[in-house]
């Protein structure tokens, strides 16, 4: 198993931050990690939902089945995933407000037996991937 993570406290309001977060056609826009959303993003945001992403990490293309586990608008969105090579994703959104900023916290996880051959560079590669992701959700917010 990898898991990886990353914070940033950016100056906007949580409700705000979300909408972006949730803006499924501007996706691509601020995650490091997206290249597209084969059908569009979730039709509708609700526990249970599924959608399919194509991502790219570490160079490799990957396309993942996301069923959406917990949903708090504004504050948390969680999604596990079924990757190729029987891997399993999973990353939580969570949005703590401050005022007229917003701590905005993803973490990740991966597992299957062809990320233990690889963890410590998935951790690498996901961990920065997470943090440009930050970077630049913050840079579209503010």
């Amino acid at each position: 198993m990898a898991e990886v993570s990353a914070e940033a406290r950016i100056q906007a309001p949580a409700d705000k931050v979300w909408a972006r977060l949730t803006d499924w056609p501007a996706y691509g826009e601020w995650n490091a990690t997206h290249t597209t959303f084969p059908k569009g993003g979730p039709e509708t945001l609700a526990v249970g939902g599924t959608f399919q992403e194509n991502m790219k990490l570490m160079g490799f293309p990957a396309e993942v089945e996301w069923t959406i586990e917990e949903l708090e608008p504004a504050r948390v969105l969680a999604i596990r995933g079924k990757g190729p090579m029987a891997v399993t994703v999973a990353t939580r959104y969570t949005l703590t407000p401050e005022g007229e900023a917003t701590t905005v916290r993803i973490d990740g996880e991966f597992t299957g037996a062809a990320v233990s051959l690889m963890a410590s560079k998935l951790k690498d590669s996901a961990t920065a991937a997470l943090t440009e992701s930050l970077r630049k959700l913050e840079g579209l917010l503010t």
